[in-house]
């Protein structure tokens, strides 16, 4: 987490005024779609498990917290407001992974040129316990980004995002990627 905030410094991002700090961002940002429109060549995604409570149950998923770089160097909340946050379609059940929760693993991969590369890798033990996430802010019909890891090579926009999360024990991953089209700032 700390070299996340580090790496966000690096390109002008405030630290934050706390840790955690939860920012809220419209439902309606939420897509499974296989490509986002963003304003600007200056976003990027990043790979974050995803909780999501419903019907009092707790499930597991992965998403991308795609964000507007620029605009985080003075706006933080607007920033995340900005872009849209594609999540895969597919969650577990928290309890078919609660008790091997440290060994999942999340991936990503940017994707420009047609080239692809690692562009994040870690342990989701890296991040914050979830059942302190969750027990705090996580309410019905709601759905929260555990954190991310920092980006390998430094944050940079690409034509495409792709990640997932890795359950080794199981051998199972839920996965998802999309095309960012970027759409010219004229003013």
């Amino acid at each position: 987490m700390e070299k996340h905030i580090v790496e966000l410094e690096a390109i002008g991002v405030p630290r934050p005024t706390s840790v955690p700090v939860y920012y809220r961002v419209s439902a309606s940002r939420l897509t499974t779609a296989p490509s986002i429109q963003v304003a600007g060549d200056q976003s990027s995604g990043e790979v974050e498990f995803v909780l999501v409570r419903t019907g009092g149950a707790l499930w597991v998923g992965v998403g991308s917290d795609h964000t507007d770089r620029k605009v985080e160097t003075y706006n933080i909340t607007v920033s995340k407001q900005m872009c849209d946050k594609p999540v895969a379609a597919e969650l577990w059940p928290f309890d078919d992974v609660q008790d091997h929760w440290d060994r999942l693993v999340l991936h990503s991969w940017a994707i420009s040129g047609g080239h692809r590369e690692l562009y994040q890798q870690g342990a989701v033990a890296a991040m914050l316990p979830p059942l302190d996430l969750a027990s705090d802010y996580l309410r019905d019909g709601t759905l929260l980004f555990g954190g991310t890891l920092p980006a390998i090579g430094g944050i940079r926009p690409a034509e495409r995002f792709e990640f997932e999360l890795e359950d080794p024990v199981t051998q199972r991953s839920i996965r998802h990627g999309y095309d960012v089209h970027v759409l010219p700032v004229a003013g």
